[in-house]
């Protein structure tokens, strides 16, 4: 029998159905709310509000979870590759060696991108930010290759060809940025190898690919593949709830991603530390301005909106950064100030009372500049790893039987009925 919540609304009783999740989440379906009522919900940010049933990701905040497909997030960061995570989330299933091997090989043969392109690049104002760029490069994308057909091979060859295409994109912008010779991917290298080489390779300093640089990119990139309905993913799935191709989808997601509140989070932890060390107030001072509600500044890398206790991604996070940093040679005082900041804070009583944890933006940013990624490619970094999460949650809008274009409501609170004045008249 089908559970039902009832909504009493002056002295009128109306019931509508609770959908409970896999997990156990429990939602009231108010589809019928305005027919039966006449009366729609207020839900500033869509906090409570659920805009579609998915099978990919669960996390709950309260408890630190995250799973890809049923998945741990920790699982995955420890024993599989960025393919094979991008395979589970857009597939369904983790691949088997057959099936790895031939999205592979789809990856390798559309990882070139038109030459005519390159035109592009040279085109934009040299202040241009990277993800303004590869929006428009995204999107442009369609121009030069045949949007999405219905049959699973196209689908397959579409998917291979934005996920290895953007990678080559990303780089090449990074080289042209700089006035240097544009690095073609090879096929002997795998997905990350080939994008820390397309970066950083150089006739005149031949790139060595450290397996331990190479492994915490691609665990980057796996703990930020999906995250659920955030700002980006929902933006690609109400963009295309409007039956677009996917080239203007993931352009649309890219766009989402670019604000400090989500994706540029971990820039913005790397221009925090900048201006700590340029305005010489060091750790403690920086802790107390924190607390201080009466000022401006703000922490940037701690504490989350939906974990309400530690970031999952964090901690593996955290074990690839000091991994990474014990590693380096050269003095870093950004880094050196980072551990400095971190140690504070998890032993600061404020912190912990609050569930100011560092979270994974925090780590990331931290590791990204120990590679040697600019600051301002870090949200296109961010970009490339969530891309299989916005393929599979737009795969999956698609495919949904019971889809629907994206039109919410609103309150209106402007002007009553107002007559026209004509202009002599006002």
């Amino acid at each position: 029998m089908e559970k039902t919540v009832k909504l009493i609304i002056d002295d009128k009783t109306y019931e509508f159905p609770l959908v409970v999740g896999t997990e156990n989440e429990r939602a009231i379906d108010i589809a019928q709310l305005r027919a039966k009522t006449g009366l729609i919900t207020m839900d500033p940010g869509f906090v409570n509000t659920g805009s579609c049933k998915s099978a990919i990701t669960f996390m709950d905040g309260e408890k630190g979870i995250l799973r890809y497909r049923g998945v741990p997030i920790e699982q995955l960061a420890e024993k599989s590759t960025f393919i094979e995570t991008v395979s589970l989330l857009i597939n369904g299933n983790l691949p088997t060696r057959d099936e790895l091997t031939r999205f592979s090989v789809l990856l390798n043969d559309n990882s070139l991108v038109h030459e005519d392109m390159q035109l592009f690049y040279q085109n934009f104002p040299r202040t241009s930010h990277p993800m303004g760029i590869l929006s428009s490069m995204v999107n442009a994308l369609r121009s030069f290759y045949p949007a999405l057909k219905t049959a699973d091979e196209d689908i397959n060859i579409t998917v291979a060809r934005i996920l290895s295409k953007m990678r080559t994109m990303a780089a090449m912008s990074y080289k042209i940025s700089r006035g240097h010779k544009v690095v073609y991917p090879r096929p002997d290298l795998s997905y990350c190898e080939n994008f820390l080489n397309m970066m950083f390779d150089s006739p005149v300093k031949p790139y060595e690919i450290d397996y331990d640089v190479r492994r915490a990119l691609e665990i980057f990139w796996i703990l930020h593949a999906d995250h659920e309905q955030n700002c980006s993913a929902a933006t690609v799935r109400v963009v295309g709830s409007g039956r677009v191709n996917l080239y203007a989808a993931i352009s649309a997601g890219i766009a989402a991603l670019w604000g400090p509140l989500h994706g540029g989070a971990n820039q913005a932890v790397i221009e925090m530390l900048s201006n700590i060390v340029a305005e010489g107030g060091g750790v403690k001072k920086s802790l107390e301005r924190a607390k201080d509600k009466k000022d401006s500044f703000r922490l940037m890398g701690f504490g989350h909106r939906v974990y309400k206790t530690y970031d999952p991604r964090a901690a593996v996070m955290k074990n690839i950064c000091d991994k990474v940093l014990n590693k380096m040679t050269k003095n870093d005082p950004l880094l050196d100030l980072a551990r400095e900041l971190e140690e504070a804070a998890v032993n600061d009583a404020y912190f912990i009372d609050h569930n100011l944890y560092p979270n994974v933006d925090f780590y990331s940013g931290i590791v990204l500049r120990a590679i040697g990624i600019p600051t301002n490619m870090f949200t296109v970094m961010f970009a490339l790893g969530r891309l299989p999460g916005w393929v599979a949650q737009w795969k999956e809008s698609i495919d949904d039987p019971n889809w629907k274009i994206s039109r919410p409501r609103q309150v209106y609170q402007g002007p009553v009925k107002t007559d026209y004045v004509p202009i002599n008249e006002r």
